[in-house]
């Protein structure tokens, strides 16, 4: 392992930067989330049709995925960060602005598009940079983007409530952004050859082996593999853990949403302290653990007939989930491939998985089964399916 002493100014100041521009990413989404029916009522459409345009703006945001490793490998992880990044805000005000389903589609397509290629980016230089450090720091790093899901959610909410204008906000978190942007892209690393064997040679636990042809191919469809159960685990447990209060328990909607808070409280506890961990136990025992802890808290959250434990239950599971991430967004950056290869395959099967989920979920919760076992029937055997391909995408590890 690298020395602490070799982490220098230049490095800190590279890593104070990733760590901004992890809390921007999160930010920026959460700041149109809350005010989504807002977007729908200025379109005239119905909810239907807002989830098909982000379907769409979504499907559309894969070629971020594609074209993330071509463009980094032509410009350099700052240069791409850089330009992704404004473009990324530059998409924001699209929604603000809109006032029909085809500007407010590629609204969506533009974020989802350029979301994609500045977390490959960023999520580079974090990795290199946790290699070269004397402690990681990728789980803190997606903490720090956890967080900025939840200022940048309280903001757009009060904002809305004070009655600011879609096109005023979106408009001042653009202009906000910018100037961060600037910021970030003054303390990024500005040569990837200078870092980029950190991963491939740091931790002694990480020294993957030089693969070529179908190895390579198998590599990358781990990663995407591996990427779609973390998202469909992730997002199962998010985004229906309050209808599992309300549906199921016929709880009121203030007491509904603790589930979501309890679980979205688990992940940032467990971003905010996975790296102390890992220090202590290794990578491998910490993805075991978490593994443990996501079975056995959705198994209980899911399937046991008590409101308590139910909310108990999705803080543990967000506990061990929140670690599978930062963890495979750190294999996939030590892909020993072309640059940004690996993270564009993770985060390729991350969003296709993404748009499927709530589909089966819904689907399952509208026949005889409750949501809790539609939610189990879909998160349990997703994470035998993890830890099965968990097996292949260590070697990238």
């Amino acid at each position: 392992m690298t020395s602490p002493s070799q982490f220098g100014a230049l490095e800190q100041r590279a890593l104070l930067s990733v760590a901004t521009q992890f809390f921007v990413n999160g930010a920026v989404f959460a700041s149109f989330v809350p005010r989504l029916p807002e977007i729908r009522d200025v379109v005239d459409i119905t909810v239907g049709e807002l989830g098909l345009l982000i379907t769409i703006g979504g499907m559309i945001g894969l070629l971020g995925s594609l074209g993330a490793s071509p463009i980094i490998e032509r410009l350099g992880t700052r240069r791409t960060l850089i330009i992704g990044a404004l473009a990324l805000v530059g998409f924001l005000p699209v929604l603000g602005l809109a006032r029909t389903p085809y500007v407010l589609v590629i609204g969506f397509a533009g974020l989802q598009t350029f979301d994609v290629i500045v977390d490959v980016a960023m999520n580079l230089q974090g990795s290199w940079l946790s290699a070269r450090r004397h402690a990681p720091v990728m789980n803190r790093l997606h903490g720090l983007w956890s967080l900025g899901t939840v200022v940048g959610g309280l903001a757009a909410s009060q904002l809305a409530g004070l009655g600011v204008s879609l096109r005023d906000h979106f408009f001042g978190v653009s202009a906000l952004m910018f100037v961060v942007i600037v910021f970030v892209g003054r303390g990024l690393l500005r040569e990837d050859r200078e870092f980029s064997h950190v991963a491939v040679t740091s931790h002694a636990e990480h020294r993957p082996e030089k693969v070529r042809g179908r190895g390579k191919r198998t590599a990358l469809a781990a990663l995407a593999i591996a990427g779609g159960c973390a998202i469909v685990v992730e997002l199962t447990s998010s985004d229906w853990a309050a209808f599992r209060l309300s549906d199921d328990f016929g709880a009121g909607a203030g007491f509904a949403g603790l589930a979501y808070v309890a679980f979205t409280s688990g992940m940032t506890l467990g971003r905010f302290g996975g790296d102390s961990v890992l220090v202590k136990i290794g990578s491998d025992q910490l993805f075991r653990g978490a593994l443990v802890l996501s079975f056995a808290g959705m198994a209980a959250a899911s399937l046991v007939p008590n409101r308590a434990v139910t909310i108990a239950a999705y803080m543990v599971a967000g506990v061990g989930i929140s670690t599978f991430f930062p963890k495979l967004y750190d294999d996939a950056a030590r892909y020993p491939g072309k640059s940004g290869a690996g993270l564009g395959a993770l985060t390729g099967g991350s969003r296709l998985a993404g748009f499927i989920a709530p589909a089966v979920v819904g689907a399952l919760a509208a026949t005889e089964l409750s949501v809790g076992q539609a939610s189990a029937l879909v998160t349990l055997p997703t994470l035998g399916g993890l830890a099965v391909v968990s097996f292949t995408a260590r070697r990238l590890s």
